[in-house]
């Protein structure tokens, strides 16, 4: 067994002088990844830390059997971590006027699915609360709450950078179109399903509803944008 591999193992039963020799010794690997996310509003040293929590998560999901190049498995940790904050952090803030249409709302489809024994349509929300229909979609798109593309997401069980990265290490990826030029470059209508699905946690019955088309349709669009979006990653 390499020092390498005993360092994981030891950090994996809970040795912490075990985990601080894994980020001194890998410093510059965690730098490698937060140095290409400078400039975009993030201290250097708040960027390297957030490295160093998604290396630390890499050491704990790290299959010692599996075969596979410790740093590959890291990297992607490492940089999704960040990615996270960034993301999160420079969320759009939603107006008090959008979140009380959607508390508003919230509570119509509540009370209109108790009394219909079904999820209510928005036609039958609109009539209950005087809002438009593109209201509604606009209040529950906005405060949905945002979808990491880490979460594991929709009827398969996958995640959205599991799709896009299946085969691709992070170095190769980074070196890419980054995920939202992808996105981009769909058809209004695949990139509307994904945003719904992935960024704004919608189920397929919801965007179906929103989009007035049927579930089935929502999953054939899906499928198809996935299938273009790998393209465009490659």
């Amino acid at each position: 067994m390499s020092r390498l591999e005993e360092l994981i193992s030891l950090a994996q039963e809970g040795n912490k002088d075990a985990s601080e020799a894994l980020i001194q010794e890998n410093s510059g690997l965690i730098w490698s990844v937060a140095r290409r996310f400078l400039g975009r509003g993030a201290e250097s040293d708040d960027l390297y830390q957030l490295g160093c929590l998604g290396f630390l998560k890499a050491v704990e999901g790290f299959d010692l059997e599996y075969g596979t190049q410790f740093s590959t498995y890291a990297v992607p940790k490492i940089s999704g971590e960040i990615r996270r904050f960034l993301r999160d952090d420079g969320a759009v803030k939603v107006s008090r006027t959008i979140k009380e249409q959607a508390s508003a709302i919230k509570i119509a489809r509540s009370q209109l699915t108790n009394a219909l024994g079904r999820e209510p349509s928005i036609t039958e929300i609109s009539e209950q609360t005087g809002f438009s229909r593109e209201e509604i979609a606009l209040a529950e798109n906005a405060t949905a709450a945002t979808e990491s593309i880490q979460r594991e997401t929709g009827e398969d069980g996958f995640s959205l950078e599991d799709v896009l990265t299946d085969t691709q290490t992070e170095d190769v990826l980074v070196e890419h179109i980054s995920l939202r030029q992808a996105i981009s470059k769909l058809p209004e209508r695949e990139r509307t399903v994904v945003q719904l699905r992935y960024f704004h946690g919608l189920t397929q019955e919801r965007v179906a509803k929103v989009l007035n088309v049927s579930q089935v349709q929502i999953s054939r669009i899906e499928k198809k944008a996935i299938a273009s979006l790998r393209m465009y990653m490659d």
